[in-house]
């Protein structure tokens, strides 16, 4: 596993069993831990390429500090160059919450010309985690507010508790969204719906949510509190079966083709498509397609 540069990151070697963050013994495969702000688990056997990031702020609520943003970011750098992982879940291994948005009591202590760039280093965190060439999830098992929930919109999937919460509530405060959220939330839901919520500074729970679009599942908790979590590693299971090589470009056709018309996206696809002949994984899914087996991709 990477040691991440500045953030006291501590391998151990567990039991290769994916966790529960909600309930009881976390147990994992290989488990880096990042201080008191983030876990970064590297799964494996079944569960190779899955890496699951975990917020881990207890007395802050996940808020968003200055911590939090700098060790993630040295996160998502060292996850983006690695090319065995496959999937990213990004989760809260506090129960109840998801992220409770920026770090108020932290940005009262700045002065007012350090709040516009944090501002803008939160954002770019937030646009790395959009740009990560694997397919990420969200699992939302508590409430996800503010710059919370513009951390789970840069992802491609959000999965959410019934029970969770989750608004983009800046208006409250006499702000605006600054990490994406008036970009973001538009895009997935529709201008006039996400002008709606944005106006309103409106909180909805996760069976609200997935009838307006803001996530894809919505799942009854459990009594761990990880319900989201659970169904978010039954996706990325699935998502890691699939050619990794094909699965990025899929990504990044997509990514790519929603901004612009349809001639040009057609166009992005055909770039795309252009990229995955020529790999060794799909030869073997021909000829796995042929033995009637599993293929075995190695992302080459």
């Amino acid at each position: 596993m990477a040691a991440f540069a500045g953030c006291r990151v501590v391998l151990q070697a567990l039991r290769p069993r994916a966790p529960r963050p909600g309930g009881g013994t976390r147990r994992y495969s290989s488990d880096a831990r990042s201080g008191d702000d983030l876990s970064v688990r590297y799964l494996d056997g079944d569960d190779a390429g899955i890496v699951v990031i975990g917020l881990n702020r207890p007395k802050a609520k996940n808020a968003i500090s200055k911590g939090l943003v700098k060790g993630m970011s040295e996160t998502l750098e060292s996850v983006r160059k690695n090319n065995r992982v496959r999937t990213v879940v990004l989760c809260s291994m506090v129960p109840g919450i998801f992220c409770a948005g920026a770090d108020l009591k932290e940005r009262a202590k700045m002065h007012q010309s350090e709040v516009g760039p944090f501002v803008s280093k939160a954002r770019e965190l937030i646009t790395d985690l959009g740009n990560l060439p694997m397919p990420t999830i969200a699992a939302i098992d508590g409430a996800a507010l503010g710059g919370g929930l513009e951390m789970a919109l840069a992802c491609d999937i959000r999965i959410a508790a019934t029970s969770a919460k989750m608004g983009l509530v800046e208006t409250k405060l006499a702000i605006i969204p600054g990490a994406g959220g008036t970009q973001r939330l538009p895009r997935a839901i529709g201008v006039s719906l996400a002008k709606e919520l944005i106006f309103a500074a409106r909180v909805v729970d996760g069976s609200e949510a997935r009838a307006l679009g803001l996530v894809s599942h919505a799942v009854e908790q459990n009594n761990s509190g990880d319900a989201a979590y659970l169904r978010a590693l039954e996706l990325a299971r699935e998502f890691i079966q699939q050619g990794p090589i094909a699965v990025r470009m899929a990504k990044l056709a997509i990514n790519q083709g929603i901004e612009v018309d349809l001639k040009t996206g057609l166009a992005i696809e055909e770039a795309c498509y252009a990229q995955v002949i020529p790999t060794k994984d799909r030869l073997e899914g021909l000829a796995a397609f042929k033995e009637k087996r599993p293929p075995r991709y190695k992302g080459e």
